[in-house]
Order: C-alpha cells, then structure tokens, then sequence
C-alpha cells in the first residue's frame, strides 16, 4: 500500500492530531466505579439467555457478580477459564447479536447489560498484573503443532499447555495474532492489544513459537503428522476474491484484508496513502472496518456497495449504522459491472441487482460512481487444506475439530461455520480438549 502512487490516492490528507483523535479508542474502558453501576443491572438471571448466546459460553452472570461485588480479577478469571481470549472478544465481538442482543434488559427496555465492556473491564485489571493466572499440568511428554497463530490456534496452544503438552505453535507470518493483529479496525483495537494478549497467553509457559512457517511450502501436514502426536490447523482463510469483472486489475484496486492489515502494522497513519472517492466492495465486517477507516484517514467521499438488501447484510446494523455515522454511504442492491479507467481506477460501474425467486440475478440497470481508489471485501478463500477432506470449500470437521485424517485436528475460519474471532476460540478450546482426551486415553 504504501508505494501506491496512483493520482487520486494521497498521504497526510489530515493532520497527525486528528487521525490520532479519529483513531482513538472506539468505546474506552470502564473505570471501577462505572463498572460497578453497570454491573448492578444485571438480574443475574438463572439459565440466562446472554451465556447460551456466547459462542465460548461463558458464565456471565457469574463474573458480573464478581465484579459488582469488587473483584474483577475474579470475573477476569471466569472468563478466560472459558475464553483465553477474553480481552480481545471483549472489543471485537459482536455483542448486539450475541450476548447483548438477548439480554433481558435488552427485551424489556431496548439497553442491555454493558456486558462486552464489562468483560473488558475485568480482562484488562487481571492482564495488567504480573503473573499467568493458569498453571500448568505435570508434562506428559505429548508433543502437538499447532499451525496457525490466529484465535483459534492460540486458544488450542494455551489450552494444551495447561494441560501439560508440549505445543510447537507454527505461524506463517511475522508475529502471532492472526486476525486479532492484522484485520481488525484499529479504533476496536488500541493501545497494541493484540500483541500484548499474546504476549500474556504465552506466559503460561510449554509453547515454543516459530514465525515464517507456511503450510504446504516449508510445512508439509504428512510430516508434522509423523513427527508430532497430534496436529491442530488454525490457518484462517489467506486467499481473496476478486470481483471477475474488467478493470480489476487497474492500479488503484486493493484487497481490504491488505488495506487494514498495513494500516494496523504501520507505525504513522498520517504515511497512508487513501483516495479522495473511495468504494468498498462487500458487506461484511472487513467492508465496513475498510470503509470507516478510509473516511478516518480523510478520504471525502466513500461508499459501500453490497449486492443484496441490508438485512442480509453480514456486518450487524451497529456495524451499519457506525459507518453511516462516520460519513459513509452504503448502497444496497449493487455489484459490481465494471471498473473503468485509463491506468488506474476512475469510476465504478454497478449494476443494480433483484432477487426474482431464483436467486439473485442483475437488472441491467447500471449506475458510476467516481472513484479513485476501490477495496475487494467481497470473502476469503483457503489457501491451503494440507489434502483433508472438504466440506464445500473448507476444511471438513466433525463438532470437536476432527478432520478426516485421525491425527490432524482444525479450527477457525478455515473450517465451516461463523467467521468470528469467538468462535474460533471455541473451536480451538474444544479440539484442544479432545486432542488432550485422545492422546491420554480420556473417555
């Protein structure tokens, strides 16, 4: 991105003072005495609905509680003894479709319980003390890879450190974190979270990390399967689609995916290049962290283009109405045409779409929209399946992450069901558990 020189696409379109501003934490954490207010909403509601919403199920009337009552290392501890990841969800998840969205408060008065931030009041007062708050198990001599850094892989290395296994953690990139360090907006992710979570998770001890490790180039799934007992694959989703149309190619076409990861590694946003007219292809969560970003970094006008309606938009209507709140335009009921220009972008053409009971299918209807710089978010493809079985175009597992080769376990976006950071940290906990139940001869 950064050597991206193409005529509409600048850097420094606003001062360093106001791109920090923008970029400021998009909700900042509670103070003990909020935290304590917000807590005493809670109803602590026998079978609550919030914990069979959460994907990592955690015990939420429990730790907001201990929190009410002045002990958050207590909740804090609630919480990663379900999700290791629990300060990073606590930012990023979409609690007004989970936790929040079926809070009795919710139902009955339209303002849930603070529950995401509740959670990262807790999370943040533990991670800042000294100390793991796990131990480990005696070693049992087991040795497991676990390829992939990201949610999912972390959250099965921790969860088998603890229980005494040596884990050798193989990532393809330069640091760990996966998504968490490189896809996240970076107003949901301040302060370098991502890192300094990863940091925390590995003072439990037992996992040995190695960056730079691909599978399927220095990796080889039949090699690992032969030198370790177990394997778990946590590689997420590395390829992007493009849109297939003409003009795809032309200088000032990006992958989103690129576009947030380069902005969450750079070390002064004011160096970002961005465009004047910037569309986003998509409607997910990659499509609206793109977009709002762009609109921070000073792009004038930006537009999300999605294909179907807003109900079947993948990004909640928080997500929606943020960006809307940011500036930005989104157009419903549009793809992609065409994108024209001489070198480099200068309009997009979409075709307006219907669904006549067939499926989706154009109108042949078109409209352009000035554009000098556009971003593909329109899904990610895996890169590499280490030739298991597929189910559609991700890795086949069965409920606890087995996969079709009877050493190898999976998790995460590779493997079918919800591309969300909590999932993927259920689905490492709960391979991690069966690994450890497999190999030790646990029924």
């Amino acid at each position: 991105m950064a050597n991206v020189m193409t005529s509409g696409i600048a850097a420094g379109r606003l001062p360093a003072d106001e791109i920090a501003e923008n970029f400021d934490d998009l909700h900042p954490p509670l103070t003990p005495h909020e935290a304590v207010v917000a807590s005493d909403r809670c109803y602590f509601c026998h079978d609550a609905p919030c914990v069979t919403a959460c994907p990592t199920d955690i015990d939420i009337p429990l730790f907001i509680r201990q929190i009410s009552t002045g002990t958050p290392e207590a909740a804090a501890r609630t919480i990663f003894d379900s999700n290791i990841l629990g300060g990073m969800c606590a930012r990023v998840c979409p609690t007004e479709d989970l936790c929040e969205g079926v809070c009795v408060r919710e139902v009955a008065e339209g303002k849930p319980v603070e529950i995401g931030r509740l959670q990262r009041h807790a999370t943040d007062t533990l991670m800042a003390q000294q100390g793991h708050p796990f131990a480990r198990a005696a070693e049992t001599g087991k040795k497991i890879a676990v390829v992939g850094a990201g949610p999912a892989g972390l959250s099965c290395a921790h969860r088998l450190a603890m229980m005494g296994h040596a884990v050798t953690l193989l990532e393809a990139k330069g640091k760990a974190g996966g998504l968490n360090e490189f896809g996240i907006a970076a107003y949901k992710a301040t302060d370098d979270i991502a890192a300094r979570e990863v940091e925390w998770l590995m003072g439990i001890g037992g996992i040995e990390l190695h960056t730079g490790q691909i599978l399927g180039d220095n990796l080889k799934l039949d090699e690992l399967a032969n030198m370790f007992d177990a394997v778990f694959l946590g590689v997420g989703l590395g390829g992007v689609n493009a849109l297939g149309v003409a003009g795809d190619d032309l200088g000032g076409v990006h992958d989103a995916v690129r576009f947030i990861a380069h902005l969450r590694q750079t070390d002064d946003m004011q160096d970002l290049p961005i465009g004047r007219n910037v569309v986003v292809i998509g409607g997910g969560m990659t499509a609206v962290d793109a977009a709002v970003q762009s609109k921070l970094l000073g792009a004038q006008n930006v537009t999300i283009a999605y294909r179907r309606g807003r109900e079947q938009m993948g990004a909640s209507r928080y997500e929606q109405d943020l960006a809307t709140s940011k500036g930005v335009q989104i157009m419903f009921n549009v793809q992609p045409k065409a994108v024209h220009g001489a070198e480099t972008v200068e309009e997009i053409e979409l075709e307006y779409t219907a669904d006549d009971g067939s499926g989706l299918k154009g109108t042949g209807e078109t409209v352009r929209v000035a554009a000098d710089q556009v971003f593909r978010a329109i899904g990610q493809t895996l890169t590499q399946d280490g030739g298991l079985a597929l189910d559609g175009r991700k890795i086949k597992v069965t409920e606890t992450g087995r996969t079709s080769n009877d050493k190898v376990w999976a998790g995460g976006d590779c493997t079918p069901g919800d591309d969300l950071t909590v999932v993927a940290v259920a689905e490492g906990r709960d391979a991690a558990m069966d690994i450890h139940a497999t190999l030790m001869g646990v029924k």
